[in-house]
């Protein structure tokens, strides 16, 4: 146990930690001889912070969304990771930034803020996982990018990444995800790099290297890679967020073919590492979640693999939460009967260093207090995450400049970059009858696209009857979750319902249909494919990169990162371990046009 810590002292002669000419070690151990036990257990806990919108920190809650203030967290529980939640301007989250910064410096020890971010550079909104793109340039979800499978392309957009992070201070992107997507039906699919593991594992090489560098240093965002040992093989491709999808099954024996992503990262030199929820079944690790599983985090990922970085769960594994006023058990999946007490010493255990989105430090004091975990214990996971805060240069340089984020976030040359990657994303899957590229000026019906974008390319009509071509954009199908959070996550059905699908179909015989469906997941849709004039799948792409490649002002270059299944059956029937196990799929992994 630590005696009294030491004060600090006259600021004209720094102390160790302070001197940025020391080695990062030597300033670790002496920053961490100063620490209290509860100024320790405050680093373990990465948890969430919103923002104002006017740069401010929240300093009043009603606890709906978060239970505490950014000042209860800093400076009343002494932690120092935060993830942002919501999307806001540039020149905001930099002034925020500087203002939580500020706080963290007038703690005791003054251990500055080390700020992460969910995605946020494409479409998708969702609030427990992404957020689409706002003042950041937009590029396509990583499944895009797989379907491009170029790695200097995705060594450029996760380079721009890095500097538009750097300019308003996210210091750890969570995130890449590169769990195989091997289960249709799973929810996180568009956030992977699909169904390849070979590819996957040199996207990952080039995504983290963008970030990070050759090495982690003070121009670097460090990469927290998910989902360790891979979250594709979901029973029934049900996510683990919820109760009824924490079981993951290997029917196919594939269990180590998985992995191979992973080793792909380490060799990369990725700094951190995110277990998923899942619970295996059925394997010889012991049927308790991977953040909990001493197994896989030690045994696989330090043991086996040789992974010196640290290793956060994911979000929620100890406490319960209330998300939108609906309750939500801890994801404590195979440890349910436990305290959290005993989850979290379980974790510890495992060889988690952090907690993601928990803020109960209180609790791992009471551990060691109790001598159920030692404080060596305690020690050897905030070593790691003190020596990346150094590494980062945050204690050197902890501020950012508001004009300069404003500049820099959303740059006139990284749009670009990003819009080109959406065309290029884009998969033609059919052209009947050379419907593709459109030549003129047609007569255009639009669905789902922006009138006013539409109005470049062709002469608008009102009555679909009246049109050379109609554009109809779509969505992969979902069945609906009545839990308002599971609601973002879209699962079951691949196929669309009736008579929502007959609607579709007629509407394609009355009229030559281009159609693009948004393939968040492997849509089931061989009446579509037969009926349309073209068919094209995006994975995050605005209207005016649809048009351009239908009209051939830009060339489409994607081909399809999963296979698209035949039917329903068909999926049910597939082993969620194996890749593109479906029969008969429609089209094929890999299949894709050139016009």
């Amino acid at each position: 146990m630590n005696a009294t810590p030491t004060p600090p002292t006259n600021p004209a002669t720094p102390l160790p930690y302070r001197d940025a000419s020391l080695p990062v070690d030597r300033r670790v151990e002496d920053l961490l001889s100063r620490m209290t036990l509860e100024e320790k257990a405050g680093q373990l806990f990465h948890s969430m912070l919103m923002m104002n919108a006017d740069g401010t920190p929240v300093t009043e809650t009603d606890g709906s969304i978060l239970p505490f203030t950014t000042p209860e967290l800093i400076e009343g529980r002494h932690l120092t990771h935060f993830n942002l939640l919501g999307s806001y301007g540039a020149r905001a989250m930099a002034t925020w930034q500087n203002a939580v910064q500020e706080m963290a410096a007038g703690t005791r020890l003054g251990i500055p803020v080390t700020l992460s971010t969910d995605p946020r550079h494409s479409f998708t909104d969702n609030v427990g996982a992404s957020f689409n793109a706002g003042a950041f340039s937009a590029w396509p979800e990583a499944i895009g990018l797989a379907a491009i499978g170029d790695p200097e392309l995705v060594f450029e957009f996760a380079d721009i990444m890095r500097r538009e992070y750097l300019s308003v201070g996210f210091r750890v992107a969570l995130h890449p995800q590169i769990d195989l997507a091997t289960e249709p039906r799973w929810a996180r699919q568009s956030g992977t790099f699909g169904s390849d593991a070979k590819l996957t594992g040199e996207l990952v090489q080039a995504y983290v290297r963008g970030l990070q560098g050759e090495t982690l240093g003070a121009a670097s965002v460090s990469a927290m890679v998910k989902h360790f040992p891979g979250g594709g093989p979901q029973k029934d491709g049900e996510d683990p967020h919820f109760a009824h999808g924490k079981e993951q099954i290997y029917p196919g024996g594939m269990r180590e073919h998985h992995l191979e992503p992973f080793k792909a990262a380490i060799a990369a030199g990725c700094s951190q590492m995110m277990p998923y929820y899942g619970q295996p079944i059925g394997t010889d690790w012991d049927e308790v979640g991977f953040g909990f599983n001493k197994g896989v985090v030690t045994g696989l990922l330090r043991e086996q693999l040789g992974f010196q970085g640290i290793v956060c769960t994911d979000w929620g594994l100890i406490t319960d939460s209330v998300i939108f006023g609906e309750p939500h058990p801890a994801r404590a999946w195979g440890v349910e009967h436990l305290s959290v007490a005993e989850r979290a010493a379980l974790a510890l255990e495992a060889g988690s260093d952090q907690f993601g989105g928990e803020q109960c430090p209180e609790v791992v004091v009471e551990l060691v207090r109790s001598g159920r975990i030692s404080e060596a214990r305690i020690d050897a996971s905030v070593r790691r995450l003190l020596r990346e805060k150094f590494v980062l240069g945050l204690f050197e340089n902890p501020y950012v400049d508001p004009d300069a984020a404003a500049e820099t976030v959303g740059r006139a040359d990284f749009a670009a970059a990003g819009a080109a990657a959406q065309r290029r994303s884009l998969t033609v899957l059919t052209n009947t009858g050379k419907t593709l590229p459109v030549s003129g000026r047609p007569k255009l019906y639009v669905k789902d696209v922006d009138a006013d974008v539409a109005a470049a390319y062709g002469e608008l009509v009102s009555d679909p009857a009246e049109a050379d071509l109609a554009v109809l954009r779509l969505r992969t199908p979902h069945e609906p979750r009545t839990n308002i959070f599971e609601s973002f996550f879209h699962s079951g059905s691949l196929a669309f319902p009736e008579p929502e699908l007959t609607g579709i179909l007629s509407f394609l015989d009355a009229v030559p249909t281009l159609v693009c469906i948004n393939l968040e997941r492997a849509a089931v849709i061989p009446e579509i494919a037969e009926r349309a004039a073209a068919l094209i799948a995006d994975y995050g792409a605005s209207d005016a990169a649809l048009l351009d490649v239908a009209f051939g002002r830009a060339a489409a270059g994607g081909r399809l990162p999963f296979e698209l299944p035949r039917s329903m059956e068909a999926v049910a029937a597939s082993r969620p371990d194996v890749p593109n196990d479906t029969e008969n799929p429609v089209f094929p992994h890999g299949h894709g046009l050139t016009l």
